[in-house]
């Protein structure tokens, strides 16, 4: 048994932005259909605000950074030279349903919620690692299953499920995590990250670079003023 508070990928105090810089690759069945240089920025905001999801995201891609993604608590904009286009309401509530059930988002900002539930089921191999099985519930029946490497209690890989309102069916999905580095103030953060969809690769990210609490404007998180809004 170890504490979950003294996880190497939580210090809830010490981690207030993040910014990854690599190269991301997204897969149709499981065929690469696109790559790109790529910036994440995210920002946390203070505990106690109103919005279940306390999160804020910056996705950027192209080396001229032209074309970007912004998902604030209420909304969500695709931004490139013609203007802003809202995403569609399913797309910010898949970004909000993959937040919640993250654990490293688990870890920095859910841990204390009241009936937060965390329940070891053994020992295992997985991805070629000795690793611990834990089984997290919320209050709100969400459910996510977590693999930690034994030895450095570090996510090697996580599982829930979904509905989705489009296919109107439960979607499997599955995150890969290794290759971490130490990244400041003693986080460790996986350089190499892969996503599964019902069995099918979708999304990889390979990081060159991540820096955590750079001094990130609150405009990384807005849209620039005067731009068109695209309907």
């Amino acid at each position: 048994h170890r504490d979950l508070h003294s996880f190497p990928t939580r210090r809830s105090s010490d981690l207030q932005t993040r910014t990854e810089i690599g190269r991301a690759y997204s897969f149709y069945r499981d065929r690469l259909t696109g790559l790109s240089v790529a910036r994440m920025y995210t920002k946390y905001l203070p505990h106690g605000s109103p919005d279940h999801v306390r999160e804020l995201q910056r996705q950027v891609f192209g080396k001229k950074e032209d074309d970007a993604v912004i998902f604030t608590t209420e909304e969500a904009y695709e931004v490139t030279y013609r203007g802003a286009q809202p995403l569609p309401a399913e797309r910010l509530e898949q970004f909000r349903n993959t937040t919640l059930h993250d654990i490293f988002y688990i870890l920095r900002e859910r841990i204390d919620e009241p009936r937060m539930q965390f329940e070891a089921h053994g020992s295992d191999v997985v991805e070629n690692q000795p690793v611990e099985t834990v089984e997290i519930y919320d209050s709100e029946n969400r459910n996510v299953t977590v693999w930690l490497n034994a030895d450095t209690f570090l996510p090697v890989k996580q599982r829930f499920h979904r509905w989705d309102p489009v296919v109107k069916d439960r979607r499997e999905e599955v995150t890969r995590y290794s290759k971490y580095r130490d990244v400041g103030n003693g986080i460790m953060w996986p350089y190499a990250t892969e996503r599964d969809r019902d069995s099918e690769k979708i999304f990889q990210f390979y990081s060159e670079r991540v820096s955590v609490n750079d001094a990130l404007k609150d405009s990384l998180f807005e849209l620039p003023s005067g731009i068109k809004l695209l309907k």
